[in-house]
């Protein structure tokens, strides 16, 4: 039977379930335990492809495409999904698939139109069993799946918030079904240091204990975040009041690099106590896997040069909305033995004197009018200093377009998304989303084969024919303009299968390159995305340049 843990939050949001959640996977795996993860979000939205990024951070896309379908003949495309999931991938090396972010949207939106399709004719639709039962069903249809020996659970939000706590209901009667000895429950909970008393204050975690045992829960560990280390006498008044030994109560401070956690946890004996508790007999353990995670953790902690980044865009005001770019950025770096500093600028009120002085510019993904025209300008500084560019999505449209308007002279040249009358339309719709009204799930999702064309920068980076990356966007590169642009050095480095163009690139421009696609989202610390690793080596070479 698969062995189930249940990473919940108490407190406060933010306090970084999902990098616990992660780096419990990460240390299940280097001992050799096939792991799957899920994320429960609690909230209404089918998925999270039409949140904003200033209120949910980063829309993280999958490799594939999942047909969600609660009854015949209801079909919803799903590939985005919470941030979470790129953070499991990023620490597990494993793809995650779509249907492993269970919304509370998906599960009554499966109960109502069940109910209409006739599946519990004579009964009456409750919350319990109905909707507890579809929750389990669909955490136990990933154990059955995934054949895993571990499934990890995270759910979102906090302990005591009204929208979570029929999947805490579902969780516990779940506990019942498959045993205490194949459930283990881990409770992440935020400690604040009162300055005034020089203490960490464990109130508040002993609140949050007691709303999870009021839920017919019982954690099994206290993992505690913090601005510093636990002390020995507030290890044993949390676990005293929470019920678990000392053991059991885990300090998880802040550190540098997210990186380290999975460590932190080991050097406590986080692993042994899982094992024990779920009963894993002598589990062997990846040393190598282990040594070379350390290895690259000390390799970015030991690098003195530094590299300044700015990320362009429209959502800075959100630190988490650009968070995947920042992780394949910072992996880039690490093998480079370079630190990445990365700054949001706002492209609604750019400083280009301030822009002057990165070492590269990254024009982020984005949707709609606001701030575009900051974005262009951004990129047509990058095209006059020389200095490395690099554009992802919507980045590499306006790179297109400011690239139309600098170098072609077509002034008014935009994309049609923000200027519908352009008699420049570089950039417009795809063919396929000319006639599409419903926003939801309904842009170009997912992985997809690439071809790349020999000679380019994009060649150099990836040194294959064939590249598969994720996709999520509506416009696209329109070819009508490019045999024009060809003459003053446009170059198109890559098409997908079906000939739509999948990025640019600047024949005399020391790096100047644009991918349609979002490399970001398959980079990892042990092998980072070959187009940041060629975008951070062409800014490190201009920095040094410039201080020569």
């Amino acid at each position: 039977m698969t062995k189930m843990i249940v990473v919940t939050g108490g407190v406060m949001s933010g306090i970084g379930k999902g990098h616990v959640a992660a780096s419990i996977a990460r240390i299940l795996k280097w001992h050799g335990l096939k792991v799957a993860m899920i994320k429960i979000d609690p909230y209404l939205n089918t998925d999270a492809g039409t949140m904003s990024p200033f209120e949910h951070g980063e829309n993280f896309v999958c490799e594939e495409v999942w047909e969600f379908e609660p009854v015949p003949g209801w079909k919803f495309r799903i590939a985005e999904t919470d941030q979470d999931l790129g953070t499991y991938e990023r620490f597990t090396g494993d793809f995650v698939h779509p249907s492993f972010n269970i919304t509370s949207g998906q599960v009554y939106l499966s109960v109502i139109l069940k109910e209409r399709h006739g599946e519990y004719l004579g009964k009456t639709v409750q919350m319990i069993p109905h909707v507890t039962d579809e929750i389990k069903r669909r955490i136990t249809d990933v154990a059955k799946r995934m054949k895993c020996d571990v499934l990890i659970i995270e759910v979102g939000g906090t302990v005591g918030d009204i929208e979570g706590m029929i999947f805490l209901e579902a969780l516990r009667q779940l506990r019942l079904e498959i045993g205490p000895e194949n459930f283990m429950l881990v409770h992440v909970t935020y400690l604040p240091y009162l300055p005034t008393t020089g203490e960490l204050k464990t109130k508040p975690t002993q609140h949050s204990v007691q709303r999870l045992l009021q839920a017919g829960l019982v954690p099994d560990v206290i993992i505690c975040r913090a601005e510093r280390d636990l002390d020995e006498k507030t290890r044993k008044k949390i676990a005293l009041y929470s019920n678990v030994s000392p053991d059991a109560v885990i300090s998880n401070p802040n550190v540098d690099f997210v990186y380290e956690i999975p460590l932190l946890f080991m050097k406590q004996k986080l692993n042994e106590l899982i094992l024990k508790r779920l009963q894993f007999k002598n589990p062997k353990i990846d040393q190598k896997s282990i040594k070379m995670w350390t290895d690259l953790i000390n390799k970015y902690k030991n690098a003195k040069d530094v590299i300044k980044i700015a990320l362009v865009g429209k959502y800075v005001a959100h630190k988490d909305a650009y968070i995947s770019i920042r992780e394949a950025l910072l992996h880039a770096g690490v093998h480079l033995s370079v630190k990445v500093k990365t700054e949001l600028v706002d492209a609604e009120n750019l400083n280009e004197e301030e822009l002057l002085s990165f070492d590269g510019i990254l024009l982020t993904p984005g949707f709609g009018k606001r701030a575009t025209e900051g974005m262009i300008r951004a990129a047509e500084i990058a095209l006059e200093k020389k200095i490395p560019f690099l554009g992802i999505c919507f980045g590499c449209q306006l790179g297109t377009v400011a690239f139309a308007r600098k170098i072609m002279g077509w002034k008014r040249a935009n994309t049609t998304e923000v200027d519908p009358n352009t008699p420049y339309p570089v950039i417009d719709l795809l063919p396929e989303q000319k006639k599409i009204k419903e926003k939801g799930g309904t842009m170009r999702l997912g992985a997809l084969d690439i071809v790349v064309v020999e000679g380019t920068k994009l060649w150099q980076a990836y040194k294959r024919k064939i590249i598969r990356e994720r996709f999520r966007h509506r416009y696209h590169i329109i070819e009508k303009y490019v045999k024009d642009m060809e003459k003053k050095g446009y170059i198109v480095n890559s098409y997908t299968r079906d000939r739509k163009i999948a990025g640019f690139e600047i024949s005399w421009h020391p790096f100047f390159v644009g991918v349609q696609f979002h490399p970001e989202f398959k980079s990892r610390l042990w092998q980072p995305s070959p187009i940041y690793l060629a975008f951070l080596e062409a800014a490190l070479k201009f920095r040094k340049s410039k201080i020569s």
